[in-house]
């Protein structure tokens, strides 16, 4: 096993493990280690069935299928397909998701611990995910603003609060009316501990957070506005982008991610992501 450094920021890549096999405790603890520390792991060259895919990812946690069920894979509905690719006139995935700053599953009462992306088909241009370090973007907030965001709670809900035009591509990923009754405001601490380290991080302030308890909606707003800025500077953010056969993990909690946005031009691009979730956690 060799580890080294994706950025300064953060993240590593993980070399000399194929994950395709069943692994000992040791190496477990290294990648879930590794992950905790870094917040980001990218393990090149791997070839994945669905099943090994699915068994890597229970080192994490529980995985959880998708809300938008439309695409889930046939072998297992942990597995979301992301793809731009088309059969008979049909999507095979979903092709814009989570194109805005967001933290995945973060609408969920049990948010995510982690999700995990395996790149299958990867076109010739840059298209990769960008990372936003939101365990560095506290650090870095005045004392003032730390006090002040001390025991504030944020009501979530699926979508993109920055956009909430379905005809939009940086809108959230358009849920069905069966999927949309499957989702429900949620709370979240805007500045949540770590569920592993205990380390505090600002917590989904871009995506899903559209007010907070005892402000007014336009004070929400406002601040939620304010920290969204803050913690998408070009300083905390980190892109990575994808060769056949990597499989990249992402810690939630510590992160914001934006998918891109780019004209493939005729180019294939899949992906199969799995989320696995946190486990009951008090607000």
């Amino acid at each position: 096993m060799e580890i080294t450094p994706l950025s300064e920021l953060m993240g590593v890549r993980i070399s000399g493990v194929d994950i395709a096999e069943p692994l000992d405790q040791k190496t477990v603890e290294a990648i879930t280690g590794a992950l905790d520390r870094h917040q980001i792991v990218v393990l090149p060259k791997q070839t994945l069935s669905p099943e090994s895919f699915i068994r890597f990812s229970q080192c994490f946690g529980p995985p959880e299928p998708h809300v938008i069920d439309t695409f889930h894979h046939p072998v297992d509905p942990n597995i979301l397909v992301l793809s731009n690719i088309q059969r008979n006139g049909k999507p095979i995935g979903l092709l814009d998701a989570g194109t805005y700053f967001h933290s995945d599953y973060s609408y969920l009462n049990v948010p995510a611990r982690c999700t995990l992306l395996y790149a299958i088909q990867m076109p010739p241009m840059k298209c990769g995910t960008t990372f936003a370090n939101q365990r560095r973007a506290h650090d870095e907030l005045p004392d003032a603003t730390k006090a002040r965001l001390n025991g504030l709670i944020a009501n979530h809900h699926y979508g993109n609060r920055n956009d909430l035009d379905h005809r939009s591509r940086t809108v959230a990923s358009v849920l069905t009316s069966d999927q949309q009754h499957r989702v429900d405001w949620v709370k979240h601490a805007v500045v949540r501990n770590h569920p592993m380290t205990q380390e505090p991080n600002l917590y989904a302030v871009s995506g899903s957070s559209f007010t907070i308890d005892g402000m007014t909606d336009d004070e929400s707003l406002a601040l939620l506005e304010e920290l969204r800025l803050h913690a998408t500077q070009e300083k905390y953010c980190y892109t990575h982008n994808y060769s056949v056969g990597d499989v990249i993990i992402w810690d939630n909690c510590s992160l914001l991610h934006s998918a891109p946005i780019t004209d493939l031009q005729g180019h294939a691009r899949t992906l199969w992501r799995i989320t696995v979730k946190e486990q009951p956690l008090a607000v």
